[in-house]
């Protein structure tokens, strides 16, 4: 029964270091991934590969006892400038939930701190899927690379057919002409918020949070080359291997794909 015991002991141990290390690997892509996502992760035919049975508690534990949990950090308030001429169209989203990619897509800057001053992220997301199919980082403020992240959300758009909503706050650089004719173009449907609630645009910025807090794009870069690789990086781990609650513990490109595959093929 001792041999028994310490064999048993011997077992665990051993397991426990395969999953570590499991662990580390996930979290140097994803740095700041939680415990709930690495046990959909882990349990995504890893730990069943190898005949390991361990249940969420038991990884809390592990990633606890081993100093590995995740502390929050602290989220700063960001400012939007809707005191302009330009017309601010009608909030056509409502908050409500999209039913199919391609339906609505809400788009968003985000600023990045490097060593001369700011660069500005701007992201065009997928309400449906939360994949982010346009992006672009500019040295200033700019609509032109609004209109960047736009056109290049517009080249991979692979839903011709399903109506389209646009949805954005409504700042200088979503309301101004060169913007709003580039949607009208493309026949897309313009949406704005109405307040200054960040819960108008809740997906929009919960994307720009999880680039910050998650994927280290709060650091402060040394320069637009670094920030731009970074970015990249950043956009790619989001895209296809971070998993995502609201996407049923996907990633948005499967669900992008699925959907797809699901409606057209």
């Amino acid at each position: 029964a001792w041999y028994n015991h310490l064999r048993r002991l011997e077992i665990d141990v051993l397991q426990e270091h395969i999953v570590l290390q499991r662990i580390v690997e996930i979290r140097e892509k994803l740095p700041r991934t939680g415990c709930i996502k690495l046990y959909k992760e882990l349990n995504n035919g890893f730990l069943q590969n190898l005949g390991i049975s361990m249940g969420r508690d038991a990884i809390f534990r592990l990633v606890r006892s081993n100093g590995m949990l995740i502390r929050s950090r602290k989220r700063y308030a960001r400012t939007t400038d809707s005191y302009h001429r330009f017309r601010i169209h009608p909030d056509l989203a409502q908050r409500r939930h999209a039913q199919t990619a391609g339906e609505i897509w809400v788009s968003d800057i985000t600023y990045i701190s490097t060593l001369s001053g700011f660069n500005y992220l701007s992201l065009v997301t997928d309400a449906y899927s939360r994949k982010i199919i346009g992006h672009h980082l500019s040295t200033d403020l700019k609509a032109s690379g609004c209109i960047k992240a736009l056109d290049k959300a517009v080249n991979n758009r692979i839903y011709p057919t399903v109506v389209l909503i646009h949805h954005s706050d409504s700042e200088t650089k979503y309301c101004c002409d060169d913007y709003v004719s580039r949607l009208k173009q493309e026949h897309i449907l313009i949406s704005m918020t109405q307040t200054g609630s960040p819960y108008d645009n809740a997906i929009a910025e919960r994307v720009n949070g999880i680039l910050k807090m998650e994927l280290n794009l709060y650091e402060v870069f040394k320069s637009y080359k670094q920030t731009g690789k970074a970015v990249e990086s950043a956009v790619e781990r989001y895209n296809n291997i971070r998993l995502h609650a609201n996407c049923d513990y996907q990633t948005p490109e499967n669900v992008h794909k699925k959907d797809y595959v699901n409606k057209y093929q």
